[in-house]
């Protein structure tokens, strides 16, 4: 294991180089560019099986790699990446989720015109989220941190001729922004406790017993433990990265990117970051007992789940229907970080990548088929137009939604809930989860029902009929509903090894585990949960699908007032408009008049009185030092003159001088004689 981890940035480093050379090629170069990034993407994966078979060894959990990037007066800044159970199996889903939809990305962006660019932009986001995966030093975390920041303003805002998708892009950047100050804020103070930023460092690490130790053994305000304090300050760059309350409101305008952007972004790395970022300063967050942080982290995921869940139900867009899941499941997975640990929540992050990434390239195999549409209310039919793309998109709803035991998302999902009904602070966090699934069916339900059923004359708006995708489209979604049938059984009750993995145990196949009465208490619940939604989705919608086009949601027509505040996201957008972005707006024009009357007065007047200084001092200087001086060397230069008429060397004159010298004494001698 040692001797891989030392080669370990090559997986990040190759994707970035293929940006870069991307970068330099002609709009024309299409195949290059494509090719580069899912070669570098390919190579990226296999560099990956490497380090997750040495990562399997008997003996191997941990091995780091340390170089020191530049010297500061007597100290050195060191950066470094480490391989570990969670960073292998991260790396595993990243590259290969990534390659899938580099591939779907021929198809769907066969036509635009910026393909080179696209993939440019699709390789320095994939290697900028391989960096946060590997890192070792919160320092590499947080340039990798920021680097998918920028490209995900690059990919949101690809459309850049588009107001909206340039807005989108914009509210991305600086909405994630906020959450970034209080991780680079908590970033400072955790360096200035510790005096490292490296994770694991043979002792002295931030993250290991001795600073562990240290950070939980002090105070802050309202004796709060410094420990914690910091946990929550990185953890608002986790709210911000993934969506959660009350940062939450750039994901949905996030749609406004192509989809493969929407599928990479949304479902395997960028929203992902935030979740694997909590798991890897977990220690940190519940050092020496101090759960508040995790409480927290525990509070706000579980009313995320059901805030946006909720959302969902009115919305009509079929991207922004899966945005707000993507929310809704993120929520889902910080509760299982807070309430079950890092095993519980990242086992849900891996089969909702499968399963996300699925709708997200279904949706796009429907958008990509029915024209450019979106809106789902209108189409309908395309279960018959569309074989493959239905067949997979049922299949990740269905994992989406925990369907039981088939699907990968009733196993991870299960665990959550396993986790949250023995948590010893509160039942309510359960009972938010359990709302949260039956939701999700509902909305999913709905969306199927309006999308695949019904008539295929409803989706007669469109240009054309709608058709099937290409099979470079439909390939990588039938390989995806694979893996989102197949994922949720690594970690099975009965077979555990997903999380005897992530926490270095030997793995143990025990099948009685499924009939132990709490477990099969909670599968049989929540089997019932999914039920009665789907039941109640299908009995409201699925006659409403071969309905007209402008039949009103029968949600609508029953609780217009509800249904009114979910349609519009609960005004939180609105809300943010009247407040926040108000005061922004107000203390711009604030500045702004500061600038225009104030400042630019100032230094107007400053000016002024400058130059009027100026033309003071070159009054007295001309006309009275250099008046007074001028007449002193014009009066010494006329008596210089005159004396040297006495001195120029000619003897005449001397002799005529003394001549008249000696007659004018001769005369004054003569008077005075007389």
């Amino acid at each position: 294991m040692q001797h891989v981890v030392q080669y370990l940035w090559l997986i990040p480093a190759v994707p970035l180089v293929m940006a870069g050379i991307g970068a330099l090629l002609k709009r024309e170069r299409r195949r290059a560019a494509a090719g580069l990034a899912i070669g570098g993407m390919a190579v990226a994966w296999v560099l990956s099986c490497v380090a997750f078979v040495a990562s399997l060894g008997p003996d191997s959990f941990r091995a780091t790699c340390t170089v020191k990037w530049f010297d500061l007066g007597d100290a050195s800044v060191p950066l470094g990446w480490m391989l570990d159970p969670l960073t292998a199996i991260m790396l595993m889903m990243v590259t290969f989720l990534a390659l899938l939809i580099f591939i779907y990305s021929l198809g769907y962006m066969a036509e635009d015109e910026n393909f080179t660019r696209f993939f440019c932009f699709m390789s320095l986001f994939g290697a900028a989220m391989l960096g946060i995966v590997i890192a070792n030093s919160l320092l590499l975390l947080f340039i990798s941190w920021e680097l998918v920041g920028l490209s995900s303003y690059l990919l949101i805002g690809f459309w850049f001729e588009k107001p909206q998708a340039a807005a989108a892009a914009k509210k991305a950047f600086i909405t994630t922004r906020i959450g970034d100050m209080g991780l680079l804020l908590g970033m400072l103070w955790l360096y200035s406790k510790s005096g490292t930023l490296l994770f694991y460092d043979n002792g002295h690490g931030c993250l290991e017993a001795a600073s562990l130790a240290r950070l939980a053994a002090a105070a802050t305000l309202g004796g709060m433990a410094v420990s914690t304090a910091i946990s929550l300050l990185i953890f608002a760059g986790a709210v911000g990265k993934s969506g959660q309350l009350p940062l939450h409101v750039w994901l949905p305008d996030a749609m406004e990117g192509p989809t493969p952007v929407s599928a990479l972004i949304h479902a395997a790395t960028m929203v992902a970051a935030g979740v694997f970022l909590v798991a890897r300063m977990y220690p940190l967050m519940s050092a020496g007992g101090h759960l508040a942080a995790l409480e927290v982290v525990t509070w706000v995921g579980a009313i995320t789940a059901v805030f946006a869940a909720a959302i969902a139900v009115a919305q009509n867009d079929i991207k922004r229907i899966i945005a707000y899941s993507t929310i809704s499941q993120l929520g889902y997975m910080m509760m299982g970080l807070g309430v079950g640990g890092v095993a519980v929540g990242m086992f849900h992050l891996i089969t909702h990548a499968f399963f996300k990434s699925l709708l997200f390239l279904g949706a796009g195999s429907v958008i990509h088929g029915c024209h450019g549409e979106q809106d789902i209310r209108k189409m309908g039919g395309l279960k018959k137009l569309m074989p493959w793309t239905f067949a997979t998109y049922a299949a990740g709803m269905m994992a989406l939604c925990g369907v039981p035991l088939f699907f990968s998302g009733f196993w991870s999902k299960d665990e959550i809930l396993r986790a949250a009904w023995i948590w010893p602070s509160s039942p309510v966090p359960f009972c938010l989860g359990a709302a949260g699934a039956f939701l999700t069916a509902f909305y999913m339900m709905r969306q199927v029902s309006w999308v695949f059923f019904g008539k295929p004359a409803q989706a007669a708006g469109a240009r054309a009929p709608a058709h099937e995708s290409p099979g470079v489209m439909t390939i990588p979604l039938a390989v995806l509903a694979v893996f989102a049938v197949l994922a949720g059984f690594l970690g099975t009750p009965a077979w555990p090894w997903f999380q005897s993995y992530l926490n270095g145990e030997k793995v143990r196949f025990e099948p009685a585990a499924l009939l132990a009465s709490p477990q099969l208490n909670l599968m049989l619940v929540s089997a019932v949960v999914v039920g009665v939604a789907f039941l109640a989705g299908w009995k409201i919608y699925g006659n409403v699908a071969a309905q007209s086009l402008r039949a009103m949601d029968p949600l609508q027509k029953a609780l217009p007032a509800f249904y009114r505040l979910l349609e519009n996201k609960f005004f939180i957008d609105e809300f943010y408009g009247a407040t926040v972005v108000r005061l922004n707006t107000a203390f711009a024009a604030l500045a702004d008049w500061l600038d225009r009357v104030l400042w630019t007065g100032a230094v107007q007047a400053v000016t002024r009185l400058t130059v009027a200084l100026a033309r003071f001092d070159s009054a007295i200087d001309e006309l009275g030092v250099n008046a007074g001086f001028d007449a002193g060397c014009d009066g010494l230069r006329g008596a210089g003159r005159g004396l040297s008429w006495l001195q120029n060397g000619r003897v005449q004159r001397y002799m005529r001088i003394a001549g008249v010298a000696f007659s004018v004494l001769a005369l004054a001698l003569i008077w005075g004689c007389g």
